[in-house]
């Protein structure tokens, strides 16, 4: 896979096209219209600015001949955003290392919707930072403490923490209290996430995710729980949560499948990635971050509890 001739602009990676095999176009541009019938002006003025390039980083003009498997690299304009009204908060910056504390409802990176109102997008900018990249992901709807890369030389070596569960991660998460529900638990399931569907589910079968899930404090019918994911599997704490008749407040998910505006910023799901720590790849030496945050609706309930 060719390498971007184009850099990072405005916080945003250019897109990456691949020209099919079959087609009948003449030119490289006779395809990027039919691709993108909307944005027949925009890529008029893209292409006269030499802002369209081949792989090789050779300019493709109104007259480049279409050449079938070849990648295109341009700027896609993105579609206007409303901004997610809460801050990323710098936990650590090193040389190697930069840590965020994420607020509910941003994004950790470009996806779908939700392209310049994610994390790794406002760092960019705001820090000009071109070559940040995430070492891992948070749900939009989760808060928390989010890792990126500063340097592409050492992204893979940090990524590869995560690739063998050689990083140990502490959630919280408020849900509603179980007299009866014996804890700590570990709950262990098989969780599958199917293409074109809003949430993953349990299906029979060899177990692919581990929570252990403890509880931390009580205050009148909710509690604060401790959860500690041996596995990432797509919504997995909720999911487990849920099994376990504690779905977390907040959630639009579980039980039952909610229809909520995207422009609601009032009811955050109440799942905080607490810390995390690993043994530095490059160092040797051990490594622990941790939210500052506070869950919203433990605060609200008050200590009413035993």
């Amino acid at each position: 896979m060719p390498r971007s001739p184009l850099p990072v602009r405005d916080g945003l990676n250019p897109s990456r096209i691949r020209l099919p095999i079959d087609g009948s176009w003449a030119t490289t541009a006779e395809y990027l219209r039919d691709r993108f019938p909307d944005d027949h002006r925009r890529l008029g003025e893209k292409l006269a600015g030499g802002e369209v390039l081949a792989g090789d980083g050779t300019v493709i003009t109104e007259r480049t001949p279409y050449l079938a498997d070849a990648f295109v690299f341009l700027y896609r304009d993105p579609a206007p955003e409303v901004r997610v009204p809460f801050e990323i908060d710098i936990l650590h910056r090193d040389e190697s290392l930069l840590v965020v504390d994420k607020p509910h409802f941003l994004s950790t990176m470009p996806r779908g919707m939700h392209v310049t109102e994610s994390a790794l997008v406002r760092l960019r900018r705001d820090l000009d930072l071109p070559d940040l990249s995430p070492i891992h992901r948070l749900d939009r709807l989760t808060a928390g403490v989010l890792v990126f890369s500063l340097r592409p030389s050492e992204r893979g070596a940090y990524q590869q923490l995560f690739a063998h569960r050689q990083v140990t991660k502490f959630y919280e998460a408020v849900a509603p209290y179980r007299a009866e529900l014996p804890l700590p638990t570990t709950v262990r399931s098989r969780i599958v996430k199917h293409r074109g569907t809003p949430r993953a589910e349990e299906v029979p079968g060899e177990p692919n995710a581990e929570t252990t899930v403890e509880i931390l404090d009580r205050r009148g019918d909710l509690a604060r729980y401790g959860l500690h994911p041996r596995t990432g599997r797509t919504h997995q704490l909720r999911v487990h949560l849920n099994a376990l008749g504690i779905p977390i407040v907040g959630d639009n998910f579980w039980p039952e499948l909610r229809d909520t505006d995207r422009l609601d910023f009032s009811d955050p799901l109440q799942l905080l990635a607490r810390s995390i720590s690993f043994t530095d790849p490059l160092t040797g030496r051990p490594r622990e971050f941790s939210s500052r945050r506070t869950l919203s609706a433990w605060m609200l309930a008050g200590d009413t509890g035993t």
